[in-house]
């Protein structure tokens, strides 16, 4: 039986799953990721130890070989976890300098350069970035300044997928997902941006080469042989981001699709035949990546969702000296909350709720606005208030796919549901109703390990691209229509929506200030 091997390197753990060519899992296993403040003049500062990551990735993968008969089954791996984080290597594989975390605020001198000297318009409308404190070149910006020998000693930069893909096949080398988070990819040209590089100061031949997902970059050296259990030889294929990644298995890669993942924070991907590029959507929050697929792109956007949820059953209904887990569905509470948000009527008697607890980052990029109920009565039930959240959220979903819509030049046709609050049939059925359109929730578990394991099928022939995979797969889907009636309601009052966060952002701003600046 053919094997295939995702590895995914996400923020608290890191997950290996081998899967059958029916994307059925054979053997899994996992390890904890940890962060480090080795700096004591700067506890802020947060890295990951690049050694430990190859560690901890190595033990999980033989957890995973120890668990099948032959090693050789194997047919590829590939590699997926988060964007940003990297680290300069020498030429001979030297770690020179730990993994700057995106949890790290070390960067905030090199963005306010950036934005002075560069721009933020320059910025997207070259490789499709927003500017923030995160992105790579950033952090190799800083590098530059802070170790300068360091800096010039190093041979490559690598980011933390490529990272644990040297260690497999001792290749220096990166995907055209990847390279878009760091600010120095030319989206239309899908390679480095000369021009960028020459801006910043950051030598082109610092950057690894850049290849398609699913490219085979090398095979499995004796010495990682040696460490992961893996038989010496098995190819390794390049990833790709995880986001992008967990399109993949649920079939969100077709254009016009939209993958919203919804869990602490809404994530919202819409798939372009060409890159948007023009600076006002990159003003608007979202973001332009090479997608892991041939000649596709991928534009997204989020902002806090089931964080407002929570919010409101910590602070609202919680009795004072208890707690209770954060689970959009799986407690007591939340039952009640879905129950009553059902029970009130559409439009909660005139209440809306701005859903801006945590600033706004799409498609109004705001981190000084609050959130707000209007309309306000002694009518008011408390099933309205916790309807009007649900409700807020929607109008802010449809928000950004309505930007996506202009930006892209294309009506999204379907919205595909993964994340934690699936299992929220209101929430779900809410969203078809306030998108218009029909909302499907694919049975996939681990969808961005599975992204991982499908690219390295398709680098091995053994799937001839996406489609053939998602097609063979034949994972069930629950479906959510909308109601016409309740599409036709929320479309007018949507233009009401759009208004209130203008209409408050005055007296929110001036709040911030005073008391949480």
């Amino acid at each position: 039986m053919d094997l295939l091997l995702g590895i995914d390197l996400g923020s608290t753990s890191i997950k290996t799953i081998l899967y059958d060519l029916d994307g059925q899992v054979a053997a899994r296993a996992s390890r904890p990721m940890q962060r480090f403040h080795p700096n004591p003049e700067h506890p802020e500062w947060t890295v990951w130890d690049p050694d430990e990551l190859w560690s901890q990735t190595a033990t999980a993968c033989r957890d995973i070989v120890s668990q099948i008969a032959d090693p050789a089954a194997i047919k590829g791996i590939a590699t997926t976890g988060m964007g940003m984080d990297g680290l300069p290597m020498g030429e001979h594989g030297e770690r020179l300098y730990p993994l700057i975390s995106w949890h790290d605020p070390r960067t905030s001198p090199q963005f306010d350069w950036w934005l002075e000297n560069i721009t933020a318009a320059k910025t997207f409308s070259i490789g499709g970035n927003p500017v923030w404190a995160i992105n790579s070149a950033l952090r190799m910006l800083w590098m530059k300044e802070n170790e300068p020998e360091i800096f010039r000693s190093a041979c490559k930069w690598l980011l933390i997928e490529d990272y644990i893909n040297y260690r497999l096949s001792g290749v220096f080398a990166t995907d055209q997902s990847m390279a878009s988070c760091t600010m120095l990819f030319d989206q239309k040209e899908r390679t480095w941006s000369e021009e960028m590089c020459r801006l910043s100061g950051i030598p082109v031949s610092l950057l690894p080469p850049v290849m398609p997902s699913a490219t085979r970059m090398g095979e499995v050296t004796n010495e990682a042989a040696a460490e992961t259990g893996l038989r010496v030889g098995t190819p390794v294929f390049l990833g790709g981001h995880d986001h992008i990644c967990s399109s993949l298995p649920v079939g969100a890669f077709r254009p016009g699709t939209v993958l919203c993942i919804t869990g602490t924070w809404e994530m919202i991907d819409m798939v372009a035949s060409t890159p948007p590029l023009d600076p006002v959507l990159g003003a608007s929050g979202l973001t332009t990546q090479a997608h892991v697929i041939p000649n596709c792109y991928m534009l997204w956007g989020g902002n806090p969702a089931g964080e407002v949820l929570e919010w409101y059953r910590r602070e609202m209904l919680i009795p004072p000296g208890e707690s209770g887990e954060s689970d959009v569905a799986g407690t007591v509470e939340w039952d009640v909350i879905i129950r009553e948000a059902a029970s009130a009527k559409p439009g909660c008697g005139g209440t809306m709720f701005l859903p801006h607890l945590g600033g706004s980052s799409c498609p109004k990029v705001d981190p000084r606005s609050l959130g707000t109920w209007v309309g306000l009565s002694s009518r008011t039930t408390r099933a309205d208030a916790i309807r009007s959240l649900f409700e807020g959220l929607g109008y802010q979903l449809l928000d950004v796919i309505a930007t996506m819509e202009e930006g892209s030049g294309r009506k999204a046709s379907e919205v595909i549901a993964v994340g934690g609050a699936i299992r929220n049939k209101f929430w779900m059925q809410n969203k078809a109703d306030m998108l218009g359109v029909r909302v499907r929730v694919p049975d996939v578990d681990e969808a961005t390990v599975l992204g991982a394991a499908i690219l390295a099928g398709i680098g091995a022939g053994l799937f001839s691209d996406a489609e053939d995979a998602f097609v063979r797969f034949k994972h069930d889907s629950v479906y959510y229509d909308p109601d016409e009636n309740l599409t036709r309601f929320y479309r007018e009052m949507f233009p009401m929506y759009r208004e209130l966060y203008a209409s408050v952002r005055s007296v929110n701003h001036r709040l911030f200030d005073r008391f949480l600046s």
